[in-house]
């Protein structure tokens, strides 16, 4: 129990009804929890507002409610023996409201946030796996789900709404960990999830136009002020210097207030406005970046395969990365930043990032003396390029994509992957991921005017709608020395169509394949 006034520490609020000092145990926003001693939030969503059921709230005992806008509709009468709150920005109530309804937990804890619109997965867990093999007791967050100390929770997005985080982040502490890495979200930002979280570090790896549309962000602008936010909510920030939008998101870090729209006049000089107490930088080509690196190499052998590389500046040393590709090496420079400025034993982070693994990210799932099939979570056309143009330096024979994209999503997102897939594949497998929905026929026509417009050979594909299907096809009709990539659903579990989820794991899948090909 607490007092709502102790609860609402931090935010601008006015007092409608009763008393700012009323008991209370918990915060809801969903009426069908509400109970005595309960402070029932109600904010406007795009479905539903739940100012329309503090009727409902009262029959159950609630009598404490934050809200966001006059309550007209309830008389004088109505209020006797109603302490009724208003403030700003409800979403935002909610995070504080939620941070103390659990103790405030994020503030004993290590807190490390990443953001970037691809990489942010592999990087969670190069930062995990180096934290725990120096001692450390991590927890994480991010598209994954969250883990604590080996056990798994599933959530629904990549950045879960703020009452879920603090209970995370509460069950964390009562597992005894020190650290908390988390990847952040734009949706996360905009919807005000992270709201009162002061990240200790504060990692941004890259950006590009992504998450654009009616049910996400109004534009690229919105997109890149939301990244920005981490930044500004961070003592030491961390900055890819080879990222075009690196200065821009820096500037608008550095914005004095709290971040509330992405139309606030820039400051003249972040540097004097900036929010943070240390910027560092990396880089794969600047060579004023605290730290750089060079001289990489791609290594593919019987226990390796992964990119070998040298630092210099804050960290200078050779590292071997069990992940391949020059954009987890960029990733890689960040985690190794991180590990400098904590001063984590130099030995200890070496062996770590040899035997990085993350699921569903560059996973080699099945490799014989013929062909290797791996997946990953490349789902729009930067981080499909990325994929491919690296997977083409480590591959024998040809390079096979096995792919569709996700229904309900910009349109601009099935286009962008068509035209990377005739650019960098040298054979693909049009089928379904996700189709919510939409068609999956009707989106793979889509990706196939895409890649025949961007100059895809009309021999160089086939259309297998079913995905289970197309990934056997793939392996069945393997040629010797071909990389086989499942791509877009890499860890996902399921298969969305029609408003109804289905199991389906691709590694599973490719397994199975491989056991019934292998008996014919």
């Amino acid at each position: 129990m607490g007092l709502l006034k102790d609860w609402l520490q931090g935010i601008d609020y006015t007092v409608l009804a009763g008393t700012d000092e009323a008991e209370v145990r918990d915060v809801i926003f969903d009426s069908r929890k509400a109970g005595p001693d309960t402070v029932f939030l109600c904010m406007k969503g795009s479905r539903t507002d739940s100012h329309d059921f503090i009727a409902d709230t009262i029959q159950k005992g609630c009598r404490t409610f934050v809200v966001e806008r006059e309550l007209n509709e309830l008389s004088l009468a109505d209020l006797d023996g109603l302490s009724i709150i208003r403030v700003q920005n409800a979403r935002s109530a909610l995070s504080v409201l939620s941070s103390a309804r659990f103790g405030h937990p994020s503030r004993k804890m290590t807190m490390i946030g990443l953001t970037g619109t691809k990489g942010k997965t592999s990087t969670s867990y190069m930062i995990r796996t180096v934290l725990e093999e120096c001692g450390h007791a991590v927890g994480v967050i991010g598209t994954n789900g969250c883990v604590i100390r080996g056990k798994h929770y599933e959530t629904k997005n990549t950045t879960p709404d703020s009452y879920e985080l603090n209970e995370r982040f509460s069950e964390m502490l009562e597992a005894g960990c020190d650290t908390v890495v988390m990847e952040c979200s734009s949706q996360g930002f905009k919807m005000e999830r992270t709201k009162g979280i002061a990240f200790d570090y504060g990692l941004f790896l890259n950006l590009s136009p992504d998450h654009i549309g009616p049910l996400e962000h109004a534009d690229f602008a919105e997109y890149l002020w939301c990244k920005s936010r981490l930044l500004n909510q961070s003592k030491t920030v961390i900055v890819n210097a080879d990222d075009p939008h690196t200065a821009e998101i820096l500037e608008k870090a550095a914005i004095a207030g709290d971040g509330s729209g992405p139309f606030a006049p820039a400051a003249a000089d972040h540097s004097e406005a900036a929010p943070w107490e240390k910027c560092l930088t990396f880089s794969l080509r600047d060579p004023a970046a605290d730290l750089r690196a060079f001289d990489l190499v791609y290594e593919v052998n019987a226990g390796f395969a992964g990119t070998s590389f040298k630092t210099a500046g804050i960290l200078t040393d050779s590292f071997r990365l069990s992940i391949p590709g020059i954009f987890n090496v960029s990733n890689a420079l960040s985690v190794l930043a991180l590990a400098a400025d904590m001063q984590l034993p130099r030995d200890k982070v070496k062996q770590a990032l040899t035997h990085i693994h993350v699921d569903g990210r560059m996973e080699v799932v099945y490799k014989s003396d013929r062909f290797t099939v791996i997946v990953d979570y490349a789902h729009n056309e930067v981080s499909m390029i990325s994929l491919l143009d690296t997977l083409q330096s480590y591959r024998r024979g040809r390079l096979v994509v096995v792919f569709g994209c996700g229904g309900n999503r910009s349109r601009d997102r099935r286009v962008g992957m068509g035209a990377a897939a005739a650019h960098a594949a040298d054979y693909c497998i049009f089928t379904a991921d996700n189709s919510r929905f939409e068609k999956t026929e009707d989106i793979i026509a889509d990706i196939e005017e895409a890649y025949l417009k961007a100059g895809g050979r009309t021999d160089g594909y086939t259309k297998i709608p079913d995905r289970r299907e197309a990934i056997r096809w793939a392996m069945e009709h393997a040629e010797d020395g071909d990389m086989i990539a499942v791509i877009g659903k890499g860890h996902e579990d399921y298969q969305e169509e029609n408003g109804v989820r289905k199991h389906f794991l691709d590694r599973e899948e490719i397994l199975k394949a491989a056991g019934e090909l292998g008996k014919s």
